[in-house]
């Protein structure tokens, strides 16, 4: 399966936008798994750097998580005030928490504007962002979190730290060879 909807510059992400690898996770905020790989994915951003842009979407799945729909809203009402991944890390890091104190006390934290911060939930103002990650999701094919994509594809083999190193790796290869092998191209034709 491929990402239907190609990254884009309104899509959450750290890294350069010509990087080699991007790495896309759909995520719910309130799910165990997710919050196990939270730290994998952090340990990837520090070990490739400036060769790995990661993107987050936003995949609540209220079914099974009650606070994950508030928790999504909640990282989408700190972006309207530059703080999305700030938020990101406080809702992960203390996921046993989630819930309408813990956002209130999360944006105090941030120093937000709790005023815009609430107006921003309450109003529905961030819902439809929700959303429409929430349904780019499913026309991709995420049925379940975290789901990956590694460069436009769906990363269907296990998401530990080790696998996806080496994924991110030969997709690092893969573009860095497909490049190497143009520039020779090039200068014999001069």
């Amino acid at each position: 399966m491929t990402l239907k909807t190609p990254v884009g510059p309104n899509d959450h992400a750290i890294g350069p936008a010509d990087a080699p690898a991007t790495l896309v996770q759909y995520g719910d905020y309130q799910c165990p798994s997710c919050g196990r790989a939270y730290p994998i994915v952090k340990a990837l951003q520090a070990r490739f750097g400036q060769r790995l842009r990661f993107v987050f979407r936003n995949m609540p799945l209220t079914n099974a998580h009650p606070q994950a729909e508030l928790a999504a809203e909640a990282a989408e009402a700190a972006a309207l005030q530059g703080k999305f991944w700030h938020m990101h890390d406080l809702l992960y890091e203390h996921q046993a928490e989630l819930g309408p104190e813990f956002v209130e006390k999360a944006a105090a934290r941030l120093h937000l504007d709790l005023d815009a911060f609430n107006n921003a939930i309450e109003s529905g103002q961030v819902r439809g962002r929700v959303q429409d990650d929430f349904m780019d999701g499913v026309h991709s094919g995420v049925k379940g979190t975290p789901t990956f994509f590694l460069n436009g594809t769906r990363f269907d083999d296990s998401w530990d730290e080790e696998t996806l190193s080496a994924a991110i790796e030969s997709a690092i290869a893969g573009r860095t060879l497909s490049v190497s092998r143009a520039r020779p191209a090039k200068r014999t034709q001069r």
